[in-house]
Formats: C-alpha cells, sequence, structure tokens
C-alpha cells in the first residue's frame, strides 16, 4: 500500500485520519499513518498550543497535520455586535424544551456551560493558523473548502501542503485554482460535512477532472481494507478517515460509563449503516450525524429551522455537552458516517491500522487471483 504521498509525507502507509483527539491523532500516526488533529473544538489558542506541545512530544518523531474549519466570514464578526444575541428566542425555547422532553439532565452547577464552538469563526480558525505553524506539522486540512488565498500562502511559505474537502468535481477545480497541494474528495456517506454525491461516483469524477494535477484523497465510507483498494483503483493517491476511529481505544473525549466507553460510543456501537442522516443541526450546515431521538425531534412538524453557520452551533452548543454527559445513548449528537454499521467494538488504533493494510493486501491478491484467470 504505497503511492507517491507516502514518500512525500513520510508515512508508511497513505492513510490520513482526521479527528478531534490527540491521543488519537498521535497513534494514527505511530501506527504508520498521518494523524490530523481536529482543531475546531479549541476555543483558545493557548489550548491547541499545548495540545500541540502534547502532539510534539508524543509522536515519536512522526508526522502529523491539522484541521481547521474556516467559513465564510459572518458579516458582523469583528464589530461590537454581539453574535450570541443573533440567535432567536424561540430556537432557545425548543432546545431547552426538547432536553426537558428527552430527560437530559442539567449540567453539574460548578461546570462550565458551553457557549458555542468558536472555532466555527473565521478569526478564530485564523488564529489555529498561526498557532499550527510554530509547530512541525506537515498538513493543513480545510473541511470547508478553499482557505482564504493569504492562508494558503501562509503555509507554503513555511513548507507546510494544504488540503480541502470538495463534494463535487467544480469545488475540487476551484480549489486546484486556488493553490490547494491536494484535494479530499469527500462522498454523501462521510460523517460530517458532505454533499449529495455517491463515493463511488464522486472519487473516479474528482481524479478524472483534476487529470493528475492534483493528488486526490477519497472519503466517505471507508472503513475496511477493501474499500482503500477501492479507492486506489479508481485513481486515489490514499485515503482521508475519520469516523471509524470514533470507536478506537484511544478516543478519550466524552464522560465514561461504567462500561469504560462513552455515551457516545456506546450508541455507535450498536447503530447500523442506516442509523445516520444528514441534516443542518449539527453547524448550520449540512452534515451527517447518528440518528437519536435528539435528531428526531428536529424533524418535528413543530421544530424550526436550523440557524445559519456559526449560530447554530451556538444554540446547540449547551445541549451537545449535556448529551455527552448523560448516560443515555439514544439522546446523543454525534457527526459518523453510514461506516458506523461496521464499527462494532472497541479497539486499538493500531490493531484498526493493521487490519486496514491486511484486507487491503487481501483484496489486491484476489484481483491477482481474477487476472490470472
Amino acid at each position: 500500500m504505497k503511492t507517491e504521498l507516502c514518500e512525500r509525507f513520510g508515512i508508511e502507509y497513505p492513510i490520513f485520519v482526521f479527528t478531534p483527539s490527540e491521543k488519537v491523532a498521535a497513534a494514527v500516526s505511530k501506527a504508520g499513518g498521518l494523524g490530523v488533529l481536529g482543531c475546531v473544538r479549541f476555543n483558545d489558542a493557548d489550548d491547541l498550543e499545548n495540545v500541540l506541545q502534547w502532539m510534539d512530544a508524543n509522536t515519536d518523531g512522526k508526522p502529523y497535520g491539522v484541521d481547521i474549519v474556516m467559513p465564510a466570514k459572518v458579516p458582523t464578526e469583528g464589530t461590537s455586535v454581539d453574535i450570541d444575541k443573533l440567535v432567536p428566542q424561540a430556537h432557545r425555547d425548543f432546545v431547552a424544551k426538547t432536553l426537558a422532553d428527552l430527560g437530559v439532565p442539567p449540567l453539574p452547577e460548578d461546570e462550565a456551560k458551553s457557549e458555542g464552538v468558536l472555532g466555527w469563526l473565521h478569526s478564530v480558525a485564523r488564529s489555529h493558523v498561526d498557532v499550527a505553524l510554530k509547530h512541525p506539522i506537515k498538513l493543513i486540512a480545510n473541511a470547508l473548502g478553499s482557505p482564504p488565498k493569504d492562508v494558503i500562502d501562509q503555509a507554503h511559505a513555511a513548507g507546510v501542503p494544504v488540503a480541502a474537502l470538495a463534494g463535487s468535481a467544480k469545488h475540487a477545480l476551484r480549489h486546484a485554482e486556488n493553490g490547494v497541494d491536494i484535494v479530499v474528495a469527500q462522498g454523501h456517506e462521510a460523517g460530517g460535512h458532505t454533499g449529495e454525491i455517491g463515493s463511488m461516483v464522486l472519487w473516479p469524477e474528482i481524479v478524472d477532472a483534476l487529470d493528475g494535477k492534483t493528488p486526490v484523497l477519497a472519503a466517505g465510507g471507508i472503513g475496511t481494507g477493501r474499500q482503500v483498494a477501492a479507492a486506489l483503483a479508481l485513481g486515489a493517491q490514499g485515503v482521508w478517515m475519520g469516523s471509524a476511529f470514533l470507536t478506537s481505544a484511544e478516543y478519550d473525549l466524552g464522560v465514561r460509563l461504567e462500561s469504560g466507553r462513552s455515551v457516545v460510543q456506546e450508541a455507535m456501537l450498536n447503530a447500523t449503516s442506516a442509523d445516520t442522516v444528514r441534516r443542518r443541526i449539527y453547524t448550520g450546515k449540512p452534515a451527517r450525524l447518528l440518528k437519536s431521538r435528539w435528531t428526531d425531534a428536529w424533524d418535528a412538524d413543530d421544530a424550526p429551522e436550523p440557524l445559519p453557520m456559526p449560530l447554530q452551533n451556538i444554540l446547540v452548543s449547551e445541549a451537545h455537552q449535556r448529551m455527552s454527559e448523560s448516560t443515555d445513548p439514544t439522546t446523543v449528537a454525534m457527526p459518523v458516517g453510514q461506516i458506523v454499521g461496521r464499527m462494532n467494538e472497541i479497539r486499538p488504533v493500531a490493531d484498526i491500522i493493521a487490519e486496514l493494510v491486511s484486507g487491503f493486501e487481501d483484496a489486491t491478491k484476489r484481483l491477482d487471483t481474477i487476472r490470472e484467470c
């Protein structure tokens, strides 16, 4: 399982893994892939700085990257207008009623309430870039398309390539024109922000559109070595994964239950590939989420329309915090792809990577046998 990207990034396998957990990111890099730490959860630049210092000390010198979320600038951002006041009271009332109906307990009185993930703000994402470039990162990815030209130039000046997610060939070509170095072709099956086109159609479409000018990573629905082989057979230079590592043993975000697993992991272990929905209720942009009583409530006739980014996240942030700290897996809110149906056990990152590699080898050997016939 070797491609040009392995040599370019100094990695053993062309497996790029996005994760909000530094423990998972470090484990991926040590296992031969490229761990890409999601930065959106860091509201404070000092917090990100501390985590990246930890990454530097715990990756055994292996390469790693970061993922930012840099949406279009909110018109009021940077002015005296309080963004929090743009959230309608009717929406707040709906969230409060829904949490009560679902029986989600309030936070302890001594626990700080989340006021929204400020990483969705353009200015905060820029601060993430500034902090990250002080560290030996090997990649900056943007989950919402091409970063602004000056950010791309800033990364290139530091010798760091830039990746951007695309859900169509048109978007991929625009990324390449903007100077993006790697396009992540993310199919409809993926968790988080995702488009309308399925992976098996999208991957070769983007590969053909770019015509070798920009390498492509395949994303969306990948959880086995056979799917990695399919992605490479369709012209990708590697894969971009995320969901399959949410049930890794190293994933340490969220309150643990008596089982040792988080409530979110419990929900995922019991889900099938049909148990996801694509909605705007998480961030304000279409994102695939685990289906739950929370998502059902937003599908009801009396539910309000989701707000645009970043207002929707500000609206539901405390609700997400409360649900992740509860003990009821039926009320969680978590981005995850359709591959969740295969995420049936907690395993170390190294075992997941090893199974991807062995599955890839088995698939390619099977193809060799078919060709010999």
